[in-house]
């Protein structure tokens, strides 16, 4: 039987509309099929392949050569791909919709819907393909980072709670305290500010417990000990194949992780410049792009930051930007180093003291005469510092006692110690005159007081009124 030249298609209305000849119509047809986003694949009644469209190629990987003129029997057996929609509908006479998935390790959402000639016989299989590998992928990288964040939350809840190590026995710290309560619940960017070493993690750390997204991610970073080229990659994250080495899946940044939670940027100070403007669109629109990505990522955090400089010198100096100074200093902080809260020192000995002795198993004190000496002692290096020297007297102690002369620090006033008349020594005094000639040193080191404040960690105003204090005291 010849085939027809002329084809006849039915519109909206009903009537016949004449379209030309088969040979054009077959053109028209494949050029409207190609233009089609989602896969086409066609097979007569018997699930033999008669056609496929370019997005299907595309979607699958598979080529024209591979399936067509092929029984899709063959196709599941030999491993093309791993189940057919058009056999379940061969065998139901009815639309199936399953995932499916190809040799070439893509994957698909398919529906296969079954054509009845005028006697009810099924003359062809009409199956969509809807790429689903990316979208698949995306919900692996969501399922992986959510057993991340799981994990960080099981940790934290694992521990005690943060809010019962806190040492807070000096007035100046019971203040601090209680201003980062109060900013806790309110939602808010806050600016930690204090020297290296007094415990700006740990106040991090309170705020989060204490806010309403303690149930969510707490992420730290340290700006600072980041090289300048990684830094970048690990705030935003990369998109795949985004520069040499990068991990072919891609990578969330530190803000996309902690979706929903709390981010801790520690010495932000130390950020480059460049940095300081993608950090200024996160905290203006709370959206981030990846390296080597083209599409904004919304994310919902809260930002806490910390710093040892002088923000405000160095916006003056054009080293930092003075719009992400005003946004990330909404709520200041400031927390004292630990010579100006003597009234912690004590508590924080006993407890490091307590946790040392638990870790190592020992049963050691501390005499009367070291608990004065770390007392008066300046702490330069503040709470870290403290807890170090406690550490090593703990470890290197040789009795269970220990004394002054176990502690790290005693060596710094060993031959400078001047005693009086009665033989005893005027711990404070001997204190003074050895931070006195610290800050001697560093200005004449450097030159100007700025300088030599910042080399002992503190600000000028606190320089120069510790080095009047110390003269009078001295010439006494």
């Amino acid at each position: 039987m010849d085939k027809p030249s002329k084809v006849y298609y039915v519109g909206e209305s009903g009537s016949s509309l004449l379209q030309g000849d088969q040979e054009e119509i077959n053109r028209q047809l494949f050029a409207i099929l190609n233009s089609i986003y989602d896969g086409i694949y066609i097979t007569d009644g018997e699930a033999n392949t008669i056609l496929i469209n370019h997005a299907y190629q595309e979607i699958s990987g598979l080529r024209p050569e591979d399936v067509l003129g092929r029984n899709m029997r063959e196709l599941v057996e030999t491993g093309l791909i791993d189940r057919s929609g058009s056999l379940l509908v061969l065998e139901t006479k009815r639309p199936v919709t399953l995932e499916q998935t190809f040799r070439t390790g893509k994957q698909a959402l398919i529906t296969s819907t079954p054509h009845f000639d005028g006697e009810g016989g099924l003359s062809m299989i009409i199956t969509v393909v809807r790429d689903m590998t990316e979208i698949y992928g995306l919900q692996e990288k969501y399922r992986k980072s959510e057993e991340r964040r799981l994990s960080e939350l099981r940790f934290l809840r694992s521990r005690d709670p943060f809010a019962s190590q806190m040492v807070a026995a000096d007035p100046r710290t019971m203040e601090v305290m209680a201003r980062a309560q109060k900013v806790a619940g309110l939602d808010t960017t806050v600016l930690l500010l204090g020297e290296t070493g007094v415990g700006k993690e740990q106040f991090a750390r309170f705020i989060y417990e204490h806010s309403a997204r303690s149930g969510q991610s707490f992420i730290g970073i340290n700006c600072g000990a980041i090289p300048a080229t990684l830094i970048e990659s690990e705030l935003f994250g990369y998109e795949r194949g985004a520069f040499t080495g990068a991990s072919r899946e891609g990578k969330m940044g530190v803000f996309e992780s902690a979706d929903k939670g709390t981010v801790f940027l520690d010495e932000v100070g130390d950020l480059p410049l460049e940095m300081q403007v993608h950090l200024l669109r996160v905290l203006q629109e709370m959206q981030v792009r990846r390296v080597g990505g083209v599409r904004s990522i919304p994310v919902d955090v809260r930002i806490i930051a910390a710093t040892n400089r002088d923000l405000r010198e160095m916006v003056r100096e054009k080293t930092f930007r003075e719009d992400l100074y005003y946004r990330l200093n909404v709520v200041p902080i400031v927390i004292p180093p630990l010579r100006e809260r003597q009234g912690d020192i004590l508590p924080l000995v006993r407890t490091f003291l307590k946790d040392m002795n638990k870790k190592y198993r020992y049963h050691k004190v501390f005499t009367p005469a070291s608990l004065e000496l770390m007392h008066n002692y300046p702490w330069p290096g503040n709470v870290r510092e403290l807890k170090n020297v406690v550490e090593q007297a703990v470890i290197l102690s040789t009795r269970d006692d220990i004394l002054p002369e176990d502690l790290p620090i005693a060596c710094r006033f060993e031959g400078e110690l001047a005693a009086e008349e009665d033989g005893r020594v005027n711990l404070k005094r001997e204190v003074a005159r050895f931070e006195y000639e610290y800050i001697c040193r560093a200005y004449e080191r450097y030159g100007n007081v700025r300088a030599a404040a910042a080399s002992l960690g503190m600000d000028s105003a606190t320089f120069v009124r510790k080095r009047k204090k110390y003269e009078e005291l001295l010439q006494k």
